[in-house]
């Protein structure tokens, strides 16, 4: 989470969201999810540029959107609500 969300450096942000993306793991994108969650606008951003850094191109992940569909249902309502967010940037990536 402290690379998710560091806020001394965004290529940090951008680069652990798009590793964390390009596994696609339910696990890898619930950390993802919990960043989004507490994330500020302009951590949101880094996060949402290196999830769609992942997704883009032809070695793009689509087991993203199938992670955040499981993560719809967690618990905690802060995953809930962060994969919401990554599912919508998931759908603005196949434009």
């Amino acid at each position: 989470m402290g690379l998710l969300l560091d806020v001394e450096d965004t290529a940090v942000t951008r680069q652990t969201a798009e590793a964390l993306a390009r596994v696609g793991t339910v696990a890898a994108v619930r950390l993802i999810a919990l960043a989004v969650a507490e994330a500020d606008d302009n951590q949101a951003d880094w996060l949402q540029t290196g999830v769609y850094d992942a997704l883009v191109g032809p070695d793009g992940v689509p087991d993203v959107a199938a992670a955040c569909g499981k993560l719809s249902r967690d618990q905690e309502e802060a995953v809930r609500r962060g994969a919401a967010d990554i599912s919508a940037w998931t759908d603005d990536a196949r434009c």
